[in-house]
């Protein structure tokens, strides 16, 4: 049993490298800005796995460029399977990441208490 989730990872972490030079080497789509891969999940039997991406352009483009990405799934299949010689390569589904918003958005409030800490603090020292 731990095998298996060492061998899903491997693959994981494989198609994660490999897409993250395929795609701004061989993808020409208008819609795609700059692509992150977060993470790479696989599923146990291998046959599907979802890749988690950020991009660097403004919130509201982000279904525009997840539909991009899947359109272009099957022909970055193709490409990943030339680069890394897998029995099958998974079928690819991007997701978009929300861990990275959601962890600015956290430190951004941790920033916004510890001044605010600051300030009332200060004040009760005068």
């Amino acid at each position: 049993m731990p095998r298996d989730f060492s061998r899903t990872r491997r693959v994981a972490d494989v198609i994660q490298r490999e897409l993250a030079q395929i795609i701004p080497r061989e993808l020409e789509d208008p819609h795609l800005g700059m692509v992150t891969i977060t993470a790479v999940e696989v599923s146990r039997d291998l046959s599907h796995a979802k890749v988690f991406v950020t991009f660097m352009d403004a919130a509201e483009k982000v279904q525009e460029h997840l539909r991009a990405l899947n359109r272009a799934g099957g022909y970055l299949r193709h490409l990943l399977a030339r680069e890394v010689k897998f029995r099958t390569t998974p079928e690819l589904h991007f997701v978009h990441d929300v861990s990275v918003e959601r962890g600015v958005r956290l430190s951004a409030l941790i920033d916004a208490a510890v001044a605010a800490d600051r300030r009332s603090s200060g004040d009760e020292e005068e």
